[in-house]
């Protein structure tokens, strides 16, 4: 569905005070003079306001539409722009093998009766963190 079908759909339609927004009569009531406003996003979506205080869903059902309506069709994963990752899949190996030692001798101290103090928790955290950010660097 596009914003021109949304726009045909409604009464009194005018252009409104900047560019992407318009004003038309609310469907969903007895209305005279432009109460409900639409706006363009800049992604797509389109927004709309009573100021008599309909809900959109009332607004939509009025003319036959549903929110789905107001947003652009969604992307499919091979549609979506590509995005470099920060670091390469050898950068994320190489950081998984670090940060695992720093688990292992955690675990290590930990099996061995050596309790871990609050330096060694918070650095076995940040492991965990840079481990699981590897992850997903290497799963894309």
């Amino acid at each position: 569905m596009g914003l021109e079908t949304l726009l045909s759909r409604l009464d009194k339609v005018r252009a409104g005070n900047a560019v992407g927004r318009w004003n038309a009569c609310c469907p969903a009531h007895q209305d005279r003079s432009p109460s409900l406003t639409i706006r363009l996003e800049d992604d797509g979506r389109i927004l709309l306001h009573c100021f008599a205080g309909c809900e959109p869903d009332a607004v939509l059902s009025a003319i036959g539409l549903q929110f789905s309506d107001l947003f652009p069709e969604p992307l499919t994963r091979e549609f979506l722009p590509r995005i470099p990752a920060p670091f390469s899949p050898l950068d994320a190996l190489k950081c998984l093998t670090a940060e695992s030692s720093i688990v292992a001798i955690a675990a290590s101290d930990i099996v061995n009766g050596k309790p871990l103090d609050a330096q060694d928790l918070d650095r076995v955290a940040t492991a965990a963190g840079r481990i699981a950010t590897a992850l997903e660097v290497i799963h894309g």
